[in-house]
């Protein structure tokens, strides 16, 4: 123990502000009270992971480490998968628990409430989010309709295209039309460029109409989210946590995750390089990022991994929040300095596997049998490590979680409807916004075209032939006409035939 001590004391006792996280432990009944498990509040842009099996307590630490990071000046942006991390907002309740582990860690905890925004990406449980079609991009589009590499590659041709011919893909409905008329009347237009398969264009479609039917519609549009609204502080220097509440759209695991995914390639386009500053500019907890990748084309993979990797320059740190760190690609995970993770169930060969692969990812230690360890945590407990000041990882221990100062469950929804109500952001984003785009552009286009193709056709049909006027005939004309008529050879066969007759008739008289 004296060593584990040592060990610990030397590996966390950096200076500077920190991000607390808890005690350590060996023997569960006697955590380390006099060492804290801590994240130097500079190095959080290097990245993170918080991971878990369900009902381990990912949710908990998350909402520690973010009302700690507002506290600190720091912007903290955040998913709400199950609608209980809005109670940051709120604070905590001092029950049996709370005050029995406070007590057991020598903690002092205040209950407290972070300054929150409400999102939604329906619009129903908070400030409503919209992205254009066009910021969105083909490859992260791509990955909500699960569509393969050459479907893919159909779609980027379709952007090349809008963008070419300035056609601003706004709504989903601006894509269809842009589709339909490549499909048909604009088919020629794209020959140079390879063309588009009306099979290819038939599927895009039909999963086009898909994302609309699963909320899609009311969230491709605008008022685009403008990313500064993300990066607020209060008038007093706190964080403004902005919780993106995504239970209602939960039957659309592909759209919540790949706009969380866009937010991140916004911020990297547009914030400026820092470097490592003194604290972050942001902080990105991307919850249940397994959804992410899951069926990923090795574009989008590249690209997340491409984001990650740069965006840690632009001062944003990203915590990835799933059960298990194999659930990332490698090439994220390599990225991921910081690490909590809590229990790991091995219920099967797979989960057994997986538990082997979760402990390759630590540094070495003689104080734990990982593998034991991290199936015996408890909930609230986890195997931390993370970068020291000198950004070398820090021992690996077993940390009993602090309890968050906030509310640990979600708000009723009176308080939920009074934070909407008085949100600096409601006026802005509320209602949307229908400009001229894409359909409405094509749609004069077809048209016009029509109209003139009528007129094309009027012009080319032969004009009907006139008989010339008659004029009107003089009495002299009509009595040369009625001399014809005496003197043609019907007239004498008629008056013959009449002649005859008469002689008939004498003849019987007599």
């Amino acid at each position: 123990m004296g060593d584990f001590h040592a060990e610990m004391t030397e590996g966390y006792g950096f200076d500077g502000p920190t991000i607390g996280l808890g005690r350590p432990f060996v023997d569960p009944a006697a955590p380390v009270t006099d060492v804290e498990v801590r994240i130097p509040l500079g190095l959080l842009n290097r990245h993170g992971l918080i991971a878990g099996a369900t009902g381990t307590g990912k949710t908990k630490t998350l909402q520690l480490l973010a009302e700690q990071i507002a506290a600190a000046g720091t912007p903290v942006f955040a998913a709400d998968m199950k609608g209980d991390l809005a109670g940051i907002g709120a604070p905590g309740e001092a029950n049996d628990r709370v005050t029995a582990r406070n007590t057991e860690l020598a903690h002092a905890w205040t209950p407290g409430a972070a300054s929150v925004e409400l999102l939604s990406l329906s619009g129903d449980t908070g400030v409503p989010l919209r992205a254009t079609v066009a910021s969105f991009g083909p490859i992260l589009l791509s990955k909500v309709l699960s569509l393969n590499e050459t479907q893919e590659s159909s779609l980027a041709l379709v952007f090349r295209y809008c963008d070419d011919r300035k056609l601003p893909l706004l709504e989903l409905e601006d894509l269809r039309t842009v589709l339909a008329y490549l499909a048909g009347p604009g088919k020629d237009e794209l020959e140079m460029l390879g063309g588009l398969s009306k099979a290819t264009v038939g599927v895009i479609q039909r999963k086009v109409t898909e994302l609309e039917a699963d909320g899609g519609d009311a969230f491709f549009g605008e008022p685009e989210l403008d990313l500064r609204d993300l990066l607020r502080t209060t008038p007093g220097g706190r964080g403004v946590i902005s919780v993106l509440h995504l239970v209602d759209v939960a039957a659309r695991p592909a759209l919540f995750s790949t706009f969380l995914m866009w937010v991140l390639a916004e911020l990297f386009e547009t914030l400026p390089e820092v470097g490592d500053p003194d604290k972050p500019t942001l902080v990105f907890f991307l919850d249940e990022a397994h959804l992410l990748f899951a069926d990923a084309t090795k574009a989008f993979r590249d690209s997340v991994a491409q984001t990650v990797r740069l965006i840690r320059s632009k001062g944003v740190g990203v915590f990835f929040v799933t059960q298990l760190p194999t659930d990332l690609p490698d090439e994220v995970l390599a990225q991921l300095g910081h690490r909590v993770q809590h229990a790991v169930r091995a219920f099967t060969p797979k989960d057994a596997k997986a538990l082997r692969q979760v402990v390759q990812t630590y540094p070495v230690t003689d104080h734990y049998a990982l593998d034991e360890t991290l199936q015996s945590l408890g909930v609230g407990e986890a195997l931390v490590t993370a970068l020291n000041p000198r950004g070398v990882p820090t021992p690996v221990c077993a940390t009993r979680i602090y309890p968050p100062a906030s509310r640990m469950g979600p708000l009723t929804p009176e308080e939920r409807a009074a934070m909407i109500a008085l949100s600096s952001l409601r006026p802005r984003y509320a209602m949307p916004v229908d400009r001229e785009s894409a359909m409405e552009i094509l749609t004069a286009k077809l048209n016009d075209d029509r109209e003139r193709e009528e007129a094309a056709r009027e012009a080319a049909r032969p004009a009907p032939r006139r008989e010339p006027a008659r004029r009107p005939k003089s009495d002299d004309d009509l009595l040369g006409g009625i001399g014809d008529l005496v003197n043609s050879r019907v007239a004498q066969q008629v008056t013959r035939e009449v002649v005859r007759g008469l002689f008939g008739l004498l003849k019987r008289r007599r």
